[in-house]
């Protein structure tokens, strides 16, 4: 609860920014700012050098918090790759914006290509509001909030689109499970493994460069026309199966997985050094983190490190909620600001708990003394009455204030896949869909 009420202040606060920067910006003092929001798919807490990983292979990243403000105690709000999205771009709680389901296991990323929902055309998303600023948006990378037509980015607030509606799963058949399309503005320009190939044993693929100029060439050009832009990078090299261009493969001690961060460091460090070459530092404001915490189920080949962290990607514990998170903005936040913290000790061999209802006694743990959630607190002790004493309120309040939006991912349909996107007609690319047929969605994880 205290994790999610974090992730949410942090939005509102974003937004605030934003909108203040509007205001100012309507009034010709001082310019409008670009913002740059880097996400990351999958990324732990302890991928980058500044937050402890030893290898120390991020120097980009590394010197960008250096540069900037450091965040160690960031949270997103879902450990799932859809819900914190929507989060993230709305500034409210899956429940309320849709993303979620009532179907029995609650733990889902809105990864099936079947899924019959998406966001709605109710929720307000950050491009939409930064175009009534006089905002031009992009994003380049992974949407995940709906693949179908309905919910199009491009219906949601964004000026263009390079990327995908889901992630890089495959390859498929074509016959029982259509590839993922990629999209260029309204059309498809091809699919995953296809025109875009990913080689599926040495993980090779070049999208992260292609997702790298993408970001580029639109920076430039805005910066041509003078307009202000917000730029959403949102790649998923991180997010399993990893993937890296030839020459970052091989080059990590970290293997594939490090190797994928590795370009994806190089090309934030490209990024910045084009916003210094163009004089741009001074009124852009660059944040970069995750979607949540990295998928232990993937690791140690596919997956990242959550640090000292409990657990990962799918779970609530500190390891799939606590996310890296970075702020640069040169002349605006002081370099080197940040939160002083003790990174705690490395826990081994503890990867989950037993699934069991904690609502009316829930777990509680002291991260000062126990970051890796080892050792909640004894139900009858002192300090576990005195924090549940704080804690019972602050629940109740959220649950009596609480308005649930439509849960969006409750009914599958595979007539509802990629089958024929947008463009595919061009291409020679259309799939025939089966027979419609909705159901309730089956989670099996």
């Amino acid at each position: 609860m205290a994790a999610v009420a974090a992730a949410m202040r942090w939005r509102r606060r974003l937004l605030l920014l934003v909108l203040s920067a509007a205001e100012l910006g309507a009034s010709g003092t001082p310019q409008t700012p670009n913002i740059l929001l880097l996400l990351m798919d999958d990324m732990g807490w302890g991928d980058l050098g500044v937050y402890g990983e030893p290898s120390r292979e991020t120097p980009n990243l590394d010197r960008m918090a250096a540069q900037g403000m450091l965040f160690p105690n960031f949270y997103t709000a879902s450990p799932l790759c859809s819900p914190s999205r929507a989060a993230l771009l709305t500034g409210r709680l899956p429940i309320r914006n849709g993303f979620y389901t009532t179907n029995a296991q609650a733990r889902n990323a809105y990864t099936p290509q079947e899924v019959v929902g998406g966001i709605p055309d109710t929720e307000l998303l950050l491009p939409a509001l930064l175009k009534r600023a006089g905002y031009v948006s992009k994003i380049v990378g992974k949407w995940h909030l709906g693949h179908r037509p309905q919910f199009h980015p491009l219906k949601h607030g964004f000026d263009e689109w390079f990327g995908s509606p889901n992630c890089h799963f495959g390859p498929y058949d074509n016959k029982a499970r259509p590839n993922i399309p990629v999209y260029r503005d309204w059309e498809m320009v091809g699919r995953f493994y296809e025109e875009f190939p990913i080689n599926p044993k040495t993980g090779e693929a070049n999208l992260t460069q292609i997702y790298l100029q993408e970001a580029l060439i639109f920076i430039k050009k805005q910066q041509a026309a003078q307009r202000p832009f917000f730029l959403y990078w949102a790649i998923d090299a991180t997010h399993a199966p990893v993937y890296a261009s030839r020459p970052f493969l091989g080059t990590s001690q970290r293997g594939r997985y490090g190797d994928a961060v590795r370009e994806i460091d190089d090309s934030v460090g490209k990024i910045l050094d084009l916003l210094q070459d163009l004089k741009m530092t001074e009124n852009t404001f660059v944040f970069f983190t995750s979607d949540n915490g990295a998928a232990l189920i993937s690791a140690p080949r596919q997956g990242g490190s959550n640090g000292p962290f409990l657990c990962g990607k799918q779970t609530t514990f500190e390891g799939g909620m606590r996310e890296p998170a970075i702020v640069w903005w040169p002349g605006r936040i002081p370099a080197g600001q940040g939160i002083d913290f003790c990174p705690g000790q490395n826990v081994s061999g503890v990867t989950t708990h037993t699934q069991e209802e904690h609502t009316k006694l829930p777990l509680i743990f002291h991260l000062g003394r126990d970051p890796g959630e080892r050792y909640p607190l004894s139900f009858a002790s002192t300090e576990y009455l005195s924090a549940l004493r704080r804690i019972t309120p602050v629940v109740q309040q959220h649950q009596e204030a609480l308005v649930p939006g439509q849960p969006q991912l409750n009914v599958c349909n595979q007539a509802v896949m990629n089958w024929a996107p947008p463009g595919c007609e061009k291409l020679g690319k259309c799939l025939t869909p089966p027979e419609s047929v909705p159901e309730k969605c089956s989670w099996p994880h």
